[in-house]
């Protein structure tokens, strides 16, 4: 992970306590710094979305592992927020867009950061289109007519799976004209989405255990005909797995924020641990309200079923609403990180058309060909989902382990630099204050963060044909993780050799 060719180091910067531009890393300051304490803290919160992503994958985590893969969501947490933690050193140290690949190649050098840097916008653009389709878990519950091809909303349905695309290319447009206006407009939306989000979920969450049908004890059933324990978990993590990522976009638009060496480590700590309680006792209400566990619609309807069936379908369908703007915020947050990252690694002149992408309108602030160049990419994507809606699920689980490989990739270098003793953070922050740092506890979390993220890369890249191949006869469903993640190293490694 280290080099000895000079060109390809990167060396620290002298530290200054006062220094609140880039000045220090050789950067203009183009993006527009206008972000508190709330609007970053909303960027990590927003990304992860717990409405968004637990309405998407509940019914996939019950349908593998039945009540008792609510466990797997602690277990996450705890892995995660190992990562967190480090994570908050580095935005502190390297307070810059395009977190990943600046802190991966400033730990290590430019060649491995380009890697990091690369696999990871690959998962986000990916993880857009995700989101989008998340719109048809909610829409077609709150009114028929959203239902706008064929008859059955069932997302695994050929129906379902069309009108998915559908309503993901409509959303699409929104939040790319969004991430080209100006950086206000879209701090204000991520704000006010983000409110609303925390504020329906926590009524979701008071009306679900008002209407409990059961004692918390079923947390510790698995399903019938399950594969065991073990397997139940294991699969079952998925959702979990899905969910908690994203925290440190916090960290990504620490070029727009104020105070971004002090303010950035604590909102990806905040993010993240609101996100992680809020979750937990999304899915612990929803397995104890739903009316049956047996009569097989949570394994497919997941929570949209348990808010309509027994809250009713005035008070069920108007939660639903405070979803589709969950959905909506988390969209345009994915794809503003996604944004940063390409702009990131274009203003070093490490992508193709690297000129163009790295231009910021000095009326906007905003990078609006990386922006363009996002959604054009994902809404092709969502296109797959009108072949095959296994196809986009291979994909979509695809992008979250090259999310995960990405952050072993910044997890990996920093804990050899804490070996070696060449790791610090023995400065001041804008304020005067030390910066955030772990301490004694560097090495012990780093450790922790770095072995949880290399089994859960593992574990969802693993080709369980159960899981991306159910229908059987289509091979490259079940090995389609790895088979890309090869083809992607692969052309990554002729590229850079070509440069």
């Amino acid at each position: 992970m280290t080099s000895t060719a000079s060109a390809d180091v990167r060396p620290d910067p002298p530290h200054s306590p006062d220094d609140r531009s880039l000045t220090a890393f050789g950067y203009r300051q183009e993006l527009h710094r206008s972000l508190g304490r709330y609007a970053s803290f909303a960027a990590g919160f927003s990304f992860i979305s717990v409405l968004t992503t637990v309405f998407q994958f509940f019914a996939f985590g019950y349908a593998f592992g039945g009540p008792v893969f609510f466990w797997t969501w602690p277990a996450v947490l705890l892995g995660q927020l190992a990562v967190a933690a480090c994570f908050a050193e580095l935005a502190a140290r390297y307070p810059l867009s395009g977190a990943i690949y600046q802190w991966s190649s400033r730990l290590s050098n430019l060649t491995f950061g380009w890697f990091a840097g690369s696999i990871m916008v690959i998962g986000q653009i990916v993880v857009v289109a995700a989101a989008a389709l998340a719109l048809q878990m909610v829409m077609p519950a709150i009114w028929s007519g959203f239902q706008l091809v064929g008859g059955d909303p069932a997302p695994t349905s050929a129906t379902g799976a069309a009108n998915a695309a559908v309503l993901g290319v409509i959303l699409l447009v929104l939040t790319t004209v969004v991430n080209v206006l100006d950086n206000r407009v879209l701090s204000m939306v991520n704000r006010v989405g983000v409110t609303a989000e925390i504020i329906g979920a926590v009524l979701i969450i008071v009306l679900l255990l008002t209407h409990a049908e059961r004692s918390p004890g079923i947390t510790f059933h698995t399903a019938e005909g399950s594969t065991g324990l073990l397997g139940a978990l294991l699969v079952g993590s998925f959702m979990a797995a899905y969910v908690m990522i994203g925290f440190d976009s916090a960290g990504e638009m620490s070029e727009e924020t104020r105070h971004p060496r002090r303010t950035a480590p604590r909102t990806i700590l905040t993010a993240l641990g609101a996100a992680g309680l809020l979750g937990g006792l999304l899915v612990l209400g929803g397995l104890l309200a739903a009316p049956s566990l047996t009569d097989g619609k949570l394994g497919v309807d997941g929570l949209s079923y348990v808010l309509t069936s027994s809250l009713g379908d005035g008070v069920g369908r108007f939660l639903l609403a405070d979803v589709v703007v969950a959905i909506t915020v988390a969209t345009l947050a994915i794809q503003t990180s996604a944004c940063r990252m390409l702009f990131s690694m274009a203003r070093d002149g490490q992508l193709p058309f690297s000129k163009r992408l790295a231009k910021v309108s000095p009326r906007t602030g905003m990078p609006s060909a990386c922006a363009l160049v996002v959604g054009l990419l994902a809404a092709a994507l969502l296109l797959l989902n009108f072949t095959s809606p296994d196809a986009f699920l291979a994909i979509g689980t695809t992008c979250i382990v090259m999310l995960y490989l990405a952050y072993a990739m910044v997890t990996g270098p920093l804990l050899i630099r804490r070996l070696k003793g060449t790791f610090t953070t023995d400065t001041t922050d804008e304020t005067g204050k030390p910066l955030f740092s772990l301490g004694r506890w560097g090495i012990p979390i780093n450790t922790l963060a770095l072995i949880y993220g290399l089994f859960m890369t593992i574990n969802l890249a693993w080709p369980r044909a159960e899981v991306y191949d159910p229908a059987g006869g289509h091979w490259w469903f079940q090995w389609f993780t790895v088979l890309f993640l090869g083809v992607t190293v692969g052309v990554g490694v002729g590229y850079r050799l070509k440069r």
